[in-house]
């Protein structure tokens, strides 16, 4: 009836005027223009990006708390009103106060959202339901306008706590780290607040403890399981000198750590604020699906207002009733959400939902070379002699001098030597220049390491068996470092580039999922280069590359109608990686380089790259799936209306229904997955 209409709009505006003059009131009151005894206020809460945060916080406590009880009693609300419009529809009319006080009530929220539409020039979903409900109301089909009421909250507090439970698992992938730790001060553990910790601080942590920080262990060994960071469920053994990260939990063992980063600053902090991002995230899919839902809004009304003219009110009602843009909105993010979530627990990082999606388009991909399909650590090969001394010698000579260097190239003769099991004399004195070699003295003698240049530098002459090893060496893409005692070279250690094992069996399955195109793109000499080609099976490479031509590679590629992927790790990776459609770096790799790079593999490594892309043909294929799932019941809605006139009932149940397919279609990876995990 209109009398009903006109008493809910009559409501409707007296409370806007209500809140919009309390509104006005606490804005003065804090201009000071008047003071009255201050109210909390309660405001909207985001995901957070420290677990420690909420648990701590009594106002967003207090806030979920007021949340839930709105929720529960706006249900029963909802709930009652259709009960109550069922009584008054069929039996009992007298009751009609009550009814338009509960329309009242839970017909608000859809009437504010309205409002707001109009004040900003559009047309959306809100609108077209404010209108089925008008004219609901109008027809005296209080049930049907109840009842669809009724299904448009509850199908979004189902989704709503679907979503909260996807992002829930994403984000309790960590264990919950402690709010204090155990530190060592003056040879005494004392207990403190997390929040206390400071850089060099040394923190206790036992077995069956996480480790609340970023550090490196000073005394212990420990059994550390990381699969919180890397999606590996090997624990990993850590000793003296090692790095452990806040999140993981030690298994077995006893260690103390110098912290290095503590708090916001720690890569379990950084990581929840890259994964709030891509919970946010939007695809490209998703975002055409919002498009069309939002360019649908006015043709149906504009077919709405045709039907009512055609056909009448009744009919208008089933083509109201058939929108589908909320669904979209809602099971697009669902299903990205469901997909970053696997990802993730299979220690893969991935920013952007959209990142995931291009993937599927890409079908040429850019490795960087050393670091990313090598080892950054290279290893011992052959130990070229030449004078009195053997192979010992030479290696004890290039360790000892090598012991405090960090470089690559000296941790790994600081392995070969742990492995071979020699005893490293003491240094007297070192002096190391810079990208040539070291100079150490001990028992009398002065030990020169280092390359040909640093060499001929101090005036060491070049045997001719180590000449030759070198050229050998260098044509095969490996390094050389020259040992000389005193005046003499002695010997040489040939230091061979390791290709990460997983490589071969990645390229192949890269090539099953067909992919064309596969190269190289090095900074380094075009021998080894090639050779690394060659031995992997690569397309093609690029060799004695600079940072600012391998961004050029990648346009050029674009330009032939490629879609690139760049997988690098370093700081002359990050052009490219920019310019790239789809950039992936590794956990361990510089820093710029993985704030640039869009996927990140935190075991660092390749080993799920194949997973990766099958991952995101499934959440493509899902995303569709959504689209066509929310599109069905909207043609049938149309369809019906004009060739079987459709009952408004039915076109209800209908959307509704197919809301619930498009749930479990959204969830469908979880459900896979947690079937597989109970096997």
């Amino acid at each position: 009836m209109l009398l009903d209409v006109g008493i809910l709009t009559g409501i409707y505006i007296g409370i806007r005027l209500f809140e919009n003059y309390n509104g006005k009131k606490r804005q003065n009151s804090k201009n000071g223009i008047v003071n009255p005894v201050a109210k909390p206020q309660c405001f909207p809460v985001s995901i957070p990006t420290d677990k420690n945060i909420v648990k701590s916080s009594p106002k967003i406590a207090a806030v979920d708390t007021l949340k839930k009880k709105r929720d529960h009693y706006f249900l029963i609300g909802n709930a009652l009103n259709l009960g109550v419009a069922t009584i008054r529809q069929f039996i009992y009319p007298p009751i009609a106060p009550l009814s338009i006080a509960l329309f009242s009530y839970t017909l608000f929220p859809e009437f504010k959202k309205a409002e707001e539409l109009v004040r900003d020039r559009k047309i959306g979903h809100e609108i077209l339901s404010v209108a089925f409900e008008i004219i609901g109301l109008m027809m005296n089909q209080y049930v049907l306008v109840a009842l669809n009421n009724l299904f448009y909250y509850a199908s979004n507090k189902i989704i709503e706590k679907t979503q909260d439970h996807s992002k829930k698992m994403l984000i309790n992938i960590f264990e919950q780290l402690p709010t204090k730790a155990w530190v060592l001060k003056d040879n005494v553990e004392i207990e403190i607040a997390l929040e206390e910790l400071q850089v060099n601080d040394i923190v206790i942590v036992n077995t069956g403890e996480v480790i609340p920080i970023d550090g490196v262990i000073t005394q212990g060994i420990a059994m550390i399981d990381q699969h919180a960071l890397t999606g590996e469920s090997q624990p990993a053994e850590k000793e003296f000198g090692d790095q452990v990260f806040a999140s993981t939990v030690i298994i077995t063992g006893k260690i103390s750590i110098k912290v290095e980063k503590a708090g916001s600053e720690t890569i379990f902090s950084k990581v929840l604020q890259i994964l709030n991002h891509s919970i946010k995230s939007k695809t490209h899919l998703q975002s055409r699906g919002e498009k069309w839902a939002d360019q649908a809004a006015l043709p149906f009304l504009g077919l709405s207002a045709l039907t009512l003219a055609l056909l009448g009110p009744y009919s208008t009602l089933v083509i109201l009733s058939s929108t589908f843009g909320y669904r979209i909105r809602i099971l697009a993010p669902l299903g990205t959400l469901n997909h970053l979530n696997l990802a993730y627990q299979k220690g893969i990082l991935v920013k952007e939902g959209r990142a995931l999606e291009n993937l599927t388009q890409v079908d040429t991909f850019l490795f960087d070379k050393t670091g990313t399909l090598t080892m950054e650590q290279p290893e011992v090969g052959r130990i070229i002699i030449c004078g009195d001394y053997d192979e010992h010698d030479i290696l004890i000579y290039a360790a000892a001098a090598e012991r405090k260097v960090a470089h690559p190239l000296a941790k790994a003769i600081l392995k070969k030597a742990e492995e071979s099991k020699l005893i490293l004399p003491e240094i007297e004195d070192s002096k190391y220049q810079m990208g040539y070699g070291i100079t150490v003295s001990f028992n009398h003698k002065v030990i020169r390491v280092g390359s040909s240049r640093f060499m001929s530098m101090e005036g060491i002459a070049l045997p001719e068996p180590i000449k030759k090893a070198m050229a050998h060496s260098h044509f095969q893409g490996h390094s050389i470092v020259m040992v000389a005692v005193n005046q003499n070279l002695v010997g040489a250690i040939e230091l061979k580039t390791v290709v990460r094992p997983e490589v071969k069996q990645l390229i192949t399955g890269l090539r099953q999922r067909g992919i064309k195109h596969l190269a190289i793109v090095s900074g380094d000499q075009k021998q080894p280069t090639q050779q690394l080609a060659t031995q992997l099976g690569m397309d093609s490479f690029y060799s004695d590359v600079l940072p600012q031509d391998k961004a050029k590679i990648v346009e050029q590629l674009q330009k032939e109608g490629k879609s690139v992927c760049f997988v690098g790790d370093g700081i002359n990776d990050i052009i490219a990686m920019k310019k790239a459609d789809v950039s992936i770096s590794l956990s361990g790799a510089s820093s710029i380089a993985t704030d640039i790079a869009q996927v990140i593999f935190m075991d660092g490594t390749l080993s799920h790259l194949t997973w990766l892309f099958d991952i995101s043909t499934h959440l493509n294929t899902n995303l569709r799936n959504s689209l066509i799932i929310t599109m069905i019941p909207a043609a049938m809605g149309v369809g019906g209306t004009f060739l079987i006139n459709m009952k408004v009932l039915t076109a209800i149940l209908l959307k509704n229904g197919f809301f619930f397919i498009g749930i479990g279609n959204a969830m469908l990876p979880l459900r896979k997955e947690e079937k597989k995990s109970s096997l």
